[in-house]
């Protein structure tokens, strides 16, 4: 079993068709990608150089299925990096040429406001010389006004332009049915049936690194310093099973999660909110956290809370296991799962992203908890655990009175969620609910998922007299 990168063939069969956003910085790159996908994925903020990571969703338009890429600010360092390039400003490079030569479409983004800058002709130059088909982006053309100076841009050497408001949607979709067209039609499935997979945890427990030695290329930066990661980066998998089927498979890395009160700007905000909206759409989350004696901290704590609340499967990933020498995992083991006790129903893999060390396990334990997922219980059977349950520990007396149950039924798969009739949820003490879901979890494993239950108060048969 193993999960890797889609690749790109000289076949387009089962191709996604890329565009990539390229530009300087803060033009409005970002900006442009939300409008176009009609979602707040990338962070947009006055600062430049925001965008650090390429930033990836699929999007359908039209029959038109294809990727969009969000890249950060060309021209940093004049566009190859140098011995007066910071470390930030060489990755940036090396990620936007990663894109660009991806894509099979490039948006060359300017800003009307500014005309056409030197940085601008830089990146055009480049453009130019790798041959892609590339539509020029006038952004900020908020009026009519603006757009008669969309024709000095022409120096630039590119022959379709379009003025565009990112902010109004002016011409956004116009744009979109004019690059589309320059797309093939893929027969590639629409995205809604792929599993999403977040890869959380708080600042600097290299979940980076982690992703890019899982996927086997670096698709996002990598330092030493906490916070490098500020967009929640998207990328397609496939996962190849052991019989040789494979799941489609997103993995979104996430900025580092930490009380917001913490942040240091609004950038930072900005990208501890994006990592929780991307816990919520996953259906997996790999939970980084650093290997130590102490197991985890009081801030991983309330990351898994957060996955547990909105009830995502979970695999519990103890990274820089190499630099815990002389500490057994069985101790360790322990330890984590009495710092996070409502993470009790996921599997605590121990890894090393700089070796690859059980990255193997990962990818099988992502597999197994994903046919979690398709497992319906049948009434009966539910019935009969819950029956066996109360007969094996019965209910106390609440004021006199017994809790009952009538029957149960499994309703959802996304968690496991269980709808039981009872006479009186308030006779049910807290500590007699968590029995009972432990002993379906017992009964039906569900491996890496929570398991909810409801309580349902039985409604009264009413009786009408008739004449």
């Amino acid at each position: 079993m193993l999960m890797e990168m889609e690749n790109n063939t000289n076949n387009n069969a089962g191709k996604i068709p890329t565009a990539a956003i390229v530009g300087r910085p803060n033009v409005g790159k970002s900006a442009l990608f939300n409008a176009v996908t009609g979602r707040r994925i990338s962070i947009v903020h006055q600062e430049s150089g925001v965008t650090r990571d390429n930033v990836v969703a699929p999007f359908k338009w039209s029959g038109h299925f294809f990727q969009l890429i969000d890249t950060g600010g060309l021209g940093l360092g004049n566009i190859k990096p140098g011995k007066n390039t910071s470390y930030f400003d060489t990755k940036i490079c090396q990620q936007v040429e990663v894109a660009v030569n991806s894509a099979d479409l490039l948006l060359f983004v300017v800003d009307i406001t500014s005309g056409v800058t030197a940085l601008d002709e830089e990146v055009a130059e480049t453009l130019r010389k790798c041959g892609k088909k590339t539509v020029l982006v006038v952004n900020k053309t908020d009026n009519q006004k603006l757009e008669n100076h969309i024709y000095d841009f022409m120096s630039l050497g590119f022959h379709e332009i379009f003025p565009v408001s990112c902010l109004h949607r002016r011409g956004i979709d116009k744009l979109i049915n004019r690059f589309t067209g320059f797309l093939w039609k893929s027969d590639y499935e629409q995205e809604t049936g792929r599993l999403a997979i977040s890869i959380v945890g708080r600042p600097n427990v290299g979940k980076s690194s982690f992703i890019n030695k899982l996927v086997k290329a670096e698709r996002v930066i990598v330092s030493d310093s906490a916070g490098t990661t500020r967009d929640a980066v998207e990328m397609p998998f496939s996962v190849t099973l052991d019989n040789n089927n494979s799941i489609k498979a997103s993995i979104i890395d996430t900025a580092g999660l930490r009380k917001k009160r913490r942040a240091d700007s609004a950038v930072e905000i900005y990208s501890i909110i994006r990592a929780e909206e991307a816990v919520k759409r996953s259906d997996i989350v790999l939970f980084i956290i650093e290997s130590n004696e102490n197991g985890a901290t009081a801030q991983d704590s309330r990351i898994g809370r957060l996955i547990s609340d909105y009830g995502k499967g979970c695999i519990i990933v103890a990274n820089k296991w190499d630099q815990c020498s002389g500490l057994k995992q069985k101790k360790v083991r322990e330890t984590i799962r009495k710092k996070l006790p409502f993470l009790d129903y996921s599997p605590i893999i121990f890894t090393c992203a700089l070796s690859g060390y059980n990255l193997e396990v990962i990818k099988k334990e992502i597999a197994l908890v994903n046919e979690q997922y398709y497992v319906q219980i049948p009434t009966s059977t539910v019935n009969k655990v819950l029956t066996d349950a109360m007969a094996s520990n019965a209910p106390p007396a609440v004021k006199g009175a017994f809790f009952k149950i009538y029957y149960a039924t499994m309703v959802h798969n996304r968690p496991p969620l269980f709808k039981i009739f009872v006479n009186n949820p308030k006779l049910c003490p807290a500590n007699y609910e968590a029995y009972l879901r432990n002993y379906l979890r017992k009964s039906f494993n569900f491996y890496g998922l929570p398991i909810r239950i409801k309580l349902v108060p039985r409604q009264k048969k009413e009786f009408t007299n008739k004449k």
